[in-house]
């Protein structure tokens, strides 16, 4: 039995699909194909919308989408109602709980699928990094890009880049392509060499699932839900700090710091900044939440304010000592949209500085790629 369990295992590693898909065709359209002879009803979900394949010889279904823009896409297919991945396609990111295939798009250099993709560039090191956190009474892990030429013993600035609610410490590497963003833009010369530090921003947590003691947990939208941390991410962030200062060259000064971050993690930047308004020269909210003490703008009208009395020494501090830049982007579908208004609003109101960026979409990483992409080329100049 254990010889024909091994057999059987080691076969499964030769047994190699030889359906190529998807196929990105010349016209920037894309083809996907599927070994399912006994299907009854096949199609294929992305973010590029919803097409119907059909049955071909053999029991291969096929179906092409329409002419796609340069972007990083991600699919499922949908086999008599039930959701599967390609088999054939061995490029997949993991979204809290969940899987799906991707694929590039890219036509001209210098699109968004050229710079999402790894080309022929210097590139830096991602590395997966543990570290004490004397805050949280725990040892926690976190991703480090360093740029090309680290090694080469120069000091750099640091560019904290957090994520989203179900996200952690592996989020902006594979859903959100940062390695591959930061090497192209740097290699053009439009982004300032820079070390990147992406940390997990579940206090609750202590690496990404299966990659800590917990075990191979199902992954949930607030971390390990039924772990309590002893204290905040906020109140945390300062063993980052300390840590990415002391262990890597950098130039460890306001001037050679950003912050930014997508929903959460937007929130956390905000949070941050606020707190530590001596360490943070760059802040970025993508898609923030920012928690306000006002239910809409009449109520923020009203009150003449939207946070606690102690909320708002910390913000008038932060911009009393002045930023190089303070950067909020959002998308029109977003659902924290209105949120967003209300606080540029009361920045308005308050004199605050800041610059804002409205696109297309909603509470997407399509958007999130996007702030990335110009915020970076914004940072130590």
């Amino acid at each position: 039995m254990l010889m024909t369990a091994g057999s059987w295992a080691q076969q499964a590693i030769f047994d190699v699909n030889n359906l190529t898909s998807p196929q990105v065709n010349a016209d920037g359209s894309v083809t996907f194909q599927l070994y399912a002879p006994k299907a009854i009803t096949a199609s294929v979900t992305g973010d590029f919308g919803v097409i119907d394949m059909k049955e071909g010889k053999g029991g291969i279904w096929s179906g092409t989408t329409p002419v796609l823009e340069p972007e990083m896409y991600s699919y499922k297919y949908k086999v008599d109602g039930m959701d599967q991945l390609d088999p054939s396609n061995v490029y997949r990111c993991r979204d809290i709980a969940s899987f799906t295939n991707i694929f590039i798009v890219t036509k001209t250099q210098g699109d968004k699928g050229w710079l999402y993709s790894v080309n022929k560039v210097r590139h830096g090191n991602v590395s997966k990094v543990w570290y004490p956190s004397p805050t949280l009474k725990t040892t926690r892990r976190m991703t480090i890009y360093t740029p090309a030429g680290y090694e080469d013993g120069r000091r750099y600035p640091v560019l904290y880049l957090l994520h989203g609610a179900g996200g952690d410490e592996e989020a902006w590497t594979t859903l959100g392509r940062a390695a591959q963003i930061l090497d192209n833009l740097i290699a053009e010369g439009k982004v300032k060499p820079m070390i990147v530090v992406m940390p997990n921003g579940n206090a609750n947590s202590d690496a990404a699932p299966g990659e800590w003691e917990k075990g191979m947990y199902k992954p949930s939208f607030m971390g390990h839900a039924t772990s309590k941390p002893v204290a905040s991410t906020e109140e945390a962030f300062k063993d980052i700090v300390s840590y990415v200062d002391k262990h890597y060259r950098t130039l460890a000064n306001k001037k050679n710091r950003a912050i930014c971050g997508l929903s959460m993690g937007g929130g956390h930047s905000f949070a941050i900044s606020r707190l530590y308004p001596d360490w943070f020269n760059y802040v970025g909210l993508f898609s923030a939440y920012v928690h306000l003490d006002v239910k809409d703008s009449a109520d923020l009208q009203a009150k003449g304010c939207c946070f606690t009395p102690d909320s708002e020494r910390m913000l008038q501090t932060q911009f009393k000592k002045k930023l190089a830049l303070y950067w909020i982007a959002i998308g029109k579908d977003d659902f924290l949209y209105d949120n967003n208004k209300m606080y540029r609003e009361y920045l308005d109101q308050k004199g605050y500085p800041y610059e804002y960026v409205e696109t297309d979409g909603g509470h997407i990483w399509r958007n999130w790629r996007i702030y990335l992409t110009r915020f970076s080329q914004r940072l130590f100049k």
